[in-house]
């Protein structure tokens, strides 16, 4: 027996299912690093429903995932604050009123009349780009290396007393490298490598780095073979111009060769890139309609990529998607009130 009327009411009760899994905001941030955060917060005040999408497993972005310790000197109001406790300061004043997805790179964002849709699972209204330098992978160590031999080789840590008590070698010559060397100098036996005998880091941290007098410095030398030798990772380093060969032995390696980052990503969409970083006006705002940019994700003449310029650029941002979204409210851009 047929009875075509149970299956049309099945069909109906499945499609308002597809219809009731997208969620509907005002505004999706994607990346949420200390500029992302920071952008919700400001979000959260003007009442914008948010929510921040982050492609890593944690919030905090690069600096939470690259220096958690290390103290950053250019926030405003604080004279030093490490990148873990800016994050657990930003995540607080979100007072969970603030939606936010971890493990989620956005793929695909496509009109639907006045909303956007990203990856078919979230309506919204305007979106905001603050990826920092975009999806970021380690340059990997150069050498062939075992499964084994892998485990003793690190592009990333949170935790420096893991390290306690080792022979460890950090290959690099910027920031990261001289910052992480600082830090573990203290508790482990540190050598640094790097190919120049210039660093390409702060000048302060190379300097804090010779008064300490804990680290060695192996300058300009190069790795050019690994092996493995009672539990330790031996490294066959050549000068860089000469003839000499050292072989050091590490517990751990610590590798700190920069990252290929890239915000191509966003071509796809239609949004243009100017130098590699996201094009914006005045307003943060793309040449795609609702799609803004703000931190190190974009570009314009004079910028300076520092975590307080993004601060002053979500601000900017918010205002500007305020207006859009709201153009008959009287938008309050002071942040205090007489009244």
């Amino acid at each position: 027996m047929h009875f075509p009327h149970i299956h049309v009411k099945v069909m109906l009760v499945i499609f308002r299912k597809e219809i009731s899994i997208i969620k509907e905001y005002d505004l999706a941030i994607i990346g949420a690093g200390p500029v992302g955060l920071f952008a919700a917060y400001f979000a959260r005040l003007h009442g914008l429903k948010t929510i921040v999408l982050e492609s890593l497993s944690d919030l905090g972005g690069q600096p939470e995932m690259l220096y958690p310790f290390k103290k950053i000197l250019d926030i405003p109001v604080f004279k030093e604050i490490t990148a873990s406790d800016l994050t657990k300061r930003l995540i607080a004043n979100l007072e969970g009123q603030v939606d936010l997805v971890t493990s989620h790179q956005v793929q695909d964002v496509e009109s639907a009349g006045d909303k956007l849709i990203i990856d078919g699972e979230y309506q919204v209204r305007s979106i905001m780009i603050a990826t920092g330098n975009g999806a970021f992978k380690p340059k990997k160590f150069p050498l062939k290396a075992t499964p084994e031999m892998e485990d003793r080789i690190h592009y990333f840590f949170k935790d420096p007393a893991q390290f306690a008590g080792q022979k460890l070698g950090i290959f690099g010559g910027g920031d990261t490298a001289l910052d992480w060397a600082n830090e573990l100098a203290n508790i482990a036996d540190v050598s640094l490598i790097h190919r120049r005998n210039e660093f390409r880091g702060m000048e302060s941290s190379v300097d804090a780095l010779r008064k300490k007098g804990q680290v060695n410095f192996l300058t300009p030398y190069l790795p050019k073979k690994m092996t493995e030798k009672d539990g330790q990772l031996v490294i066959d380093l050549k000068e860089v111009g000469g003839d000499t060969m050292l072989a050091e032995s590490f517990d751990q390696i610590l590798v700190a060769y920069g990252f290929r980052a890239d915000n191509r990503f966003v071509k796809k969409w239609g949004v243009e890139l100017e130098n590699g970083l996201i094009a914006v006006n005045r307003s943060m705002q793309t040449n795609v309609p609702k799609i803004y940019a703000i931190g190190d994700a974009c570009g314009y003449e004079g910028r300076v990529p520092i975590i307080g310029i993004g601060f002053g650029e979500a601000q900017i941002a918010i205002n500007s998607i305020m207006r859009d979204l709201f153009p008959e409210k009287s938008l309050t851009i002071h942040s205090t009130s007489i009244n």
